[in-house]
């Protein structure tokens, strides 16, 4: 059977240990583009720090979804009271709702490449008209072994992640790099 969490339930622990605060700036200003109580789904929210964390400090309700069953319980940990599902992104059932933004960080590129697709248009569905997605992915098309779990890693490079969200109605907005060398993108519906 396929590990849905892509290796990460095993490491989890060791991810929790090392992540740090890379690209809090980076969510910190996204969460501030939003009215206080802004419904946003954390997509791939691990431990929920420093992501969650963030977006909970900024007034947003937050729903959470990870594939690894010890992340989602590390989460349940530090936010009780937060929704969160251990759901893989292709089969996770928050995506029968809509919301204000939707956040993945360190996710999309984890996928195979129908299933990025595929989210690309399933986070742009379940987004409120003149709601926000924010991702992170590197801006060459390349594939490599993640360093922690020895998995492949694929991008599809930025000129393939913008026609995808401007096929799934998104306009494009900023992108940047975090103090990490994270690149994200940003769309709008």
């Amino acid at each position: 059977m396929k590990d849905k969490s892509n290796g990460y339930d095993s490491i989890a622990a060791l991810y929790s240990q090392q992540r740090g605060a890379t690209g809090s700036a980076t969510v910190r200003a996204w969460a501030q583009s939003f009215a206080e109580g802004a419904v946003i789904l954390d997509l791939g929210c691990g431990t929920g720090i420093p992501v969650t964390k963030i977006l909970l400090e900024a007034g947003l309700q937050v729903y959470a979804v990870d594939a690894s069953a010890k992340m989602v319980a590390a989460f349940q940990d530090n936010f009780p009271d937060v929704p969160v599902e251990c759901e893989s992104v292709e089969q996770s059932q928050f995506f029968n709702r809509t919301y204000d933004g939707i956040i993945s960080i360190g996710v999309m590129f984890l996928l195979p490449e129908t299933s990025q697709r595929s989210a690309i248009a399933k986070m742009a569905a379940a987004l409120h008209p003149g709601g926000k997605l924010l991702f992170t992915a590197p801006l060459q098309k390349v594939a490599w072994q993640d360093v922690m779990t020895a998995q492949t890693s694929r991008s599809l490079g930025a000129e393939e992640y913008k026609k995808l969200m401007q096929d799934a109605g998104l306009s494009i907005g900023a992108e940047f790099e975090d103090e990490g060398g994270n690149h994200y993108f940003s769309g709008i519906k």
